[in-house]
């Protein structure tokens, strides 16, 4: 979606228009005005000379932004309010002036001087000086809405110069009715001066001048969050040039350029850290306060500050590129698109001022032909157009949205688009994957089980010194566990995929493995073996160790669970949301960590392409979040009614997400779902309240009530209650900033959705198998293949080496190799 700057637009009808005449555009496919930001994003192939032409056309102007990343910060910058408040504090000098003149005087006898007082002709010239230079100071007003009118588009400027111009236009003509009178009959002079509306002009252009200072400073608070996030941008880097230190702005920095960062200094552009080490500070990022300790190869990010040690770093990514960067464009992107719950208001913001006018009219005509004079039928006509608001209507829902979507990017949980921050407050069932999303993705020592008459220390020491050669992640797990041991010298290093290592230590041949790799190599005692199972059954992997045709013992990894998991499982099922897990792994390792967490369903073993096919079935009972951190949950994440990225994840599941959680904190999901509930409600109380505001302020201005009750409004009050429609949206709005993302004492628990009975895709593996030679070698391993539970038909062939297994439930490979191995056949890999 390309960005556009749209200027001169004053309401949600201006916003309206400008929609209508950028989709009338050839290539165009999608158009979403912000009347907020004054932003516009335009979908298609259109030229952006054909855009902003169009844009042109409908009487207001367009321009693309000073930079692709973000709106530039001087666009956010509220130059409206000061110009406002001058227009305000002049308007009320003269305003007063007329008051005192007009109401002081020739309602409540205030003094005058004599030649003023004792000439009705000249009160009557005074006000109409003094209401010209109002209209003067608020012309704006005028040349808005009449350019609107004339080309077929009104808005709220439209409105007020109708009211004004009318009860300009009728008090000038009572002016020279009563100059007329002073001639023929100067009993009727004050009778006419009586006729006068001047003052209720000047009133109402001065009261909406004062509820426009009052919402354009509360809409520009609403981007405060946008404006602080720009602000962090650091506005220079030193860099290294052939040895020599060189302040640059920050433009000029380019990718592989080395740069330099002291203590207390901000980090500049992305990078990773080449020398030194020190404690970065990435609240700016993340919300998190404690700071960060960074070392040689590290990552770094624009804005972090760097608190304590001196480094130096290669810039990685730099320009639109950065993290903050990112993070400014998904947030303006939220603001300048639009919520579906929007589009109810946008169409009655379309036709609302043309039916106003039409009200207008018709109001003065009926009172006109039930007998009332023309002033007051004038008067009612008035009213029903300084009261009316679409700007309420216009600004329900984009104040929120960017008050929410800001609130949120604070916090580390950003929204995407505004359907995003809609959308996810809906959500019924949240789907987690498994590694990097409940648990932490780094396997972790948990259980060390020395065997009878084997030491612990001996243990730890022959086990790190055997998997210091590996490069498998289960190897890592133990190095930094047993790393520090005094380690002993290896050779003859044999890994063997899928079975386990081998070596030499002094003159005694050492293994590690699984269970079933080292009871081959050495008998392992029952006592042993029990143990092993019940670790495996908690969903631990045990790994163990033997020397010669001596056990040593066994020691647990696992993918720890990551500690907020269960309290962020809870927190989502006391919403009245079902948590589902979703892994690859085996049925008995997921069984496990969706005990502890606290999952209402498990669903294990399933590809990539499974899980896409999961969250399909889920979706047939209620809107689904899919939350993951991997390549291979991008396709679920788009299936997904939410698609929900960990932060620190990959690029291909942060680009499929409509929502990205910088913490990489589970709890932020239900945060995330807290906040934008707060949003809808917020929206829906502010649409509740122009609506309302309009359904019952119309009939009122066009004197209903005036039969019923008696009530008659006053035009210079209806233009008091529109000043104030739009402020009081908007400030409620505001009140979102005080919302508390992460209490959930105040949750509400709705009702929740059944969980359907989720049939799970075939699932293929392919065995690549050495040592078959015929057909009868064929029927051996179809036979011992099929008789393994899940296991629902395997196509085998000798020539090519393979057996394609079709399973029906989750499988452990180690179950189907060992199958295969005790028909004496070798298992090379199974993919």
């Amino acid at each position: 979606m390309k960005q556009y700057r749209v200027t001169g637009m004053t309401c949600a009808a201006c916003a309206a228009r400008v929609e209508q005449a950028v989709k009338a555009v050839p290539g165009v496919n999608g158009v979403s005005v912000s009347l907020l930001t004054n932003a516009m994003g335009v979908e298609g192939n259109a030229s952006d000379a054909a855009i902003i032409a169009a844009v042109e056309g409908a009487g207001y102007g367009a321009s693309l932004p000073g930079s692709a990343a973000a709106p530039a910060e001087d666009a956010l910058a509220d130059h409206e309010t000061p110009r406002l408040r001058r227009r305000l504090w002049t308007s009320l000098g003269f305003l007063l002036a007329l008051m005192y003149v007009s109401m002081g005087h020739v309602m409540w006898g205030w003094p005058l001087p004599a030649a003023l007082a004792e000439n009705a002709m000249t009160i009557a010239l005074v006000e109409l000086v003094l209401t010209g230079c109002v209209m003067v100071i608020n012309q704006r007003f005028f040349i808005s809405g009449f350019r609107a009118l004339m080309k077929g588009a009104p808005n709220m400027d439209t409105l007020v110069a109708l009211g004004a111009t009318a009860a300009f236009g009728y008090s000038l003509a009572m002016t020279f009715a009563l100059s007329a009178a002073q001639l023929h009959a100067p009993e009727m002079a004050h009778h006419y001066l009586h006729e006068l509306y001047y003052e209720s002009a000047a009133m109402i252009l001065t009261l909406i001048t004062v509820g426009k200072m009052l919402e354009a400073r509360s809409k520009g608070r609403t981007t405060d969050a946008l404006k602080s996030l720009m602000s962090l941008a650091p506005q220079t880097a030193v860099i290294l040039a052939d040895g020599q230190e060189q302040t640059v702005p920050i433009a000029q920095v380019k990718k592989g350029d080395v740069f330099i960062v002291r203590p207390g200094e901000s980090i500049p552009v992305d990078g990773v850290v080449l020398e030194g080490q020190s404690a970065v500070n990435e609240a700016a990022l993340t919300g998190e306060s404690v700071p960060v300790d960074k070392a040689a190869g590290d990552v770094v990010s624009a804005a972090t500050v760097n608190t304590s040690g001196f480094l130096r770093c290669e810039a990685t990514r730099v320009g639109e590129d950065t993290t903050l960067s990112q993070i400014i464009r998904m947030v303006s992107d939220a603001a300048a698109t639009k919520a579906p719950i929007a589009k109810v208001a946008d169409r009655v913001s379309g036709v609302f001022v043309p039916a106003v006018i039409a009200i207008a009219v018709v109001t003065l005509l009926v009172w006109l032909l039930l007998g009332e004079t023309v002033g007051n039928a004038l008067a009612r006509a008035i009213s029903v157009l300084v009261i009316s608001c679409p700007c309420a209507l216009g600004l329900a829902t984009p104040v929120a949205i960017m008050v929410g979507s800001g609130m949120g990017a604070k916090h580390g949980v950003l929204f995407k688009t505004a359907a995003a921050l809609e959308h996810t407050g809906r959500v019924q069932i949240v789907a987690l994957d498994k590694t990097g999303t409940i648990t932490t993705g780094e396997p972790v020592v948990t259980d060390v089980l020395p065997a009878q008459g084997v030491s612990e220390a001996e243990l730890k020491r022959i086990a790190a010194s055997l998997e210091r050669q590996s490069e498998h992640p289960l190897a890592r797990a133990i190095m930094a566990a047993f790393g520090d041991a005094a380690l002993m010298e290896v050779t003859d290093f044999r890994a063997l995929p899928g079975n386990g290592l081998t070596a030499v230590i002094g003159d005694a041949p050492v293994y590690g493995g699984s269970l079933a790799f080292i009871s081959g190599m050495v008998s392992v005692p029952e006592v042993i073996r029990d143990r092993a199972n019940a670790l495996s059954e908690q969903g631990k992997t045990p790994l163990c160790f033997a020397r010669g045709r001596e056990l040593l013992g066994v020691i647990a990894v696992a993918d720890a669970i990551k500690e907020e998991s269960p309290r962020a499982v809870h927190e989502l099922q006391g919403m009245g949301i079902r948590v589902v897990m979703l892994t690859g792994d085996n049925e008995r390792t997921a069984r496990a960590v969706g005990e502890k967490a606290g999952v209402d369903r498990v669903i294990a073993g399933v590809k990539p392409d499974g899980k896409e096919a999961v969250i399909r079935q889920l979706m047939q009972v209620g809107k689904v979040a899919m939350v993951g951190d991997g390549i291979n949950d991008a396709p679920a994440l788009t299936r997904a009614d939410v698609g929900i990225a960990i932060g620190a994840g990959a690029d291909v599941a942060i680009d499929a997400a409509d929502v990205v959680l910088m913490h990489s904190r589970l709890t932020d999901v239900s945060a995330a779902i807290r906040l934008s509930r707060a949003t809808l409600r917020n929206i829906h109380q502010n649409l509740f309240w122009a609506f309302c505001y309009n359904t019952l302020g119309i009939p009122l201005a066009a004197g209903v009530f005036i039969g019923l009750l008696g009530w008659r409004l006053n035009p210079m009050f209806g233009a008091a209650a529109m000043s104030l429609s739009s402020f009081c949206v908007v400030t409620n709005a505001l009140r979102l900033n005080l919302f508390g993302m992460h209490d959930a004492r105040r949750d509400r628990c709705r009702k929740p959705v059944a969980l359907p009975d989720i049939e799970m895709p075939a699932q293929t593996l392919t065995l690549h198998i050495e040592g078959m030679m015929c057909q009868h070698c064929e029927a051996t391993v179809k036979r011992v293949l099929e008789g393994v539970d899940g296991v629902a038909s395997a196509a085998v062939s000798h020539s090519a080496g393979t057996a394609v297994v079709t399973l029906t439930a989750p499988v452990a490979q180690e179950v189907l190799r060992r199958a295969v191995e005790e028909e004496d056949y070798t298992v090379r890999s199974i993919e």
